[in-house]
């Protein structure tokens, strides 16, 4: 989001952050940006008093629920306004995966045709086009779901690559220790690869390794996650990390056995800006390599990625190797010099004619007619229960 927020401003655009959200503490200020913040309220006519005093040209939507909440309104007021949804992951795809998992069916197994995929893919549809993380989510959209091609955008996280001096800042192998995992834990995702790390991966590596340690950062640790922690173990909980530059670079390698998910992970584009190798999961691993060979390892049966972490932890030349490659992967698939320039021509040639281009989407307009009644009559319903209470 900030990424995508640093492109507006780039290209001149007065920018208005809207939230249901609180902001809390570790919210980065947006305000030091000069972004204008505003609190929204959920199923409440306030929001199209303010739609229609700010007169918006483009209206980007954070994930498809924000879409249904408030994407009906935005038509009512502003039907001229361009509707772009950041899908930021396909949450259909993530919870087919979880689903999968739970009940010990193979991930590629999963069930995809669900409720929650019927409302994500509606969304995507009702939008004039929608921002999709990684290729692999673009095959699926394209080849499984028949998503036409004009309202997609492959968009991965924008990156400006460590300069060559920013490289030989920072830490050595020799100067680095201990391996890291790191991710919030209101994600699923990294909850069941923290427990999996527990409960079958580390205990292995630490026979190997006595000495290491395996340090867990994220916020929002559970009771289950806490009580994972064991000096004994080398099995560290640590907590929030309030720099991420400042773990990991000092990591040898960054471990995330991720069992089911979607879209790109950040930890890895953390990992591979400061110098981290990483190992990870066919499914971790989905969208991030393409063509190009690992930064650290991509494997999916336990006993073969304790091997290779150990390898990778413990000889120098093998670990030089992957230090260098998480930065080529870096400048070849994720610089932001590579996208910016056709995200701008993709935005102005809608803008340009925006009506021919929905014509070309009738199904969306099609969803869009019907969902803005049935999403706007449940609302007027929510806020006259409201105003009873």
């Amino acid at each position: 989001m900030m990424q995508l927020i640093a492109f507006f401003q780039q290209e001149n655009y007065d920018i208005t952050f809207a939230t249901t959200a609180a902001i809390s503490e570790k919210s980065f200020d947006l305000k030091t940006a000069q972004i204008e913040i505003e609190k929204i309220a959920l199923n409440d006519p306030s929001f199209d008093v303010f739609v229609q005093h700010l007169m918006p040209t483009i209206v980007l939507y954070d994930r498809y629920i924000t879409e249904e909440q408030f994407g009906w309104r935005i038509t009512a007021s502003f039907p001229n306004a361009l509707q772009i949804l950041d899908t930021e992951d396909l949450h259909f795809l993530r919870k087919a995966r979880e689903d999968a998992i739970k009940n010990n069916i193979p991930v590629a197994e999963a069930n995809l045709y669900t409720e929650i995929a019927k409302r994500e893919l509606a969304s995507i549809l009702r939008c004039d086009f929608s921002l999709i993380i990684s290729e692999a989510e673009m095959t699926l959209l394209l080849e499984t779901f028949k998503i036409p091609e004009s309202i997609l955008y492959y968009l991965p996280f924008l990156i400006t690559p460590p300069s060559e001096v920013e490289k030989k800042a920072l830490p050595s192998f020799e100067e680095r220790e201990h391996f890291i995992t790191i991710g919030n834990f209101l994600h699923a995702p990294n909850v069941d690869s923290v427990t999996y790390l527990k409960t079958e991966i580390w205990p292995a590596i630490r026979k190997q390794l006595p000495k290491a340690e395996l340090h867990v950062y994220g916020n929002y640790a559970t009771q289950q996650i806490l009580q994972l922690d064991s000096k004994k173990e080398g099995f560290l909980i640590k907590g929030w990390a309030p720099s991420v530059k400042e773990v990991m670079s000092t990591a040898r390698i960054c471990l995330a056995p991720i069992r089911f998910g979607a879209g790109l992970k950040g930890k890895f584009i953390d990992a591979m800006q400061f110098g981290t190798p990483l190992m990870t999961t066919t499914i971790g691993a989905e969208g991030l390599f393409g063509e190009e060979e690992s930064c650290g390892g991509v494997v999916d049966i336990a006993t073969n990625y304790v091997n290779r972490a150990v390898t990778l932890y413990s000889e120098n030349r093998n670990w030089q190797l992957c230090h260098r490659q998480g930065f080529q992967i870096l400048e070849n698939r994720f610089n932001k010099e590579l996208y910016l320039e056709f995200l701008e021509d993709k935005i102005n040639s809608i803008l340009t004619d925006l009506d021919f281009h929905r014509k070309d989407n009738f199904i969306g307009q099609i969803l869009k007619h019907h969902s803005l009644q049935a999403t706007k009559y449940l609302s007027k319903w929510i806020e006259i229960k409201n105003k009873s209470k």
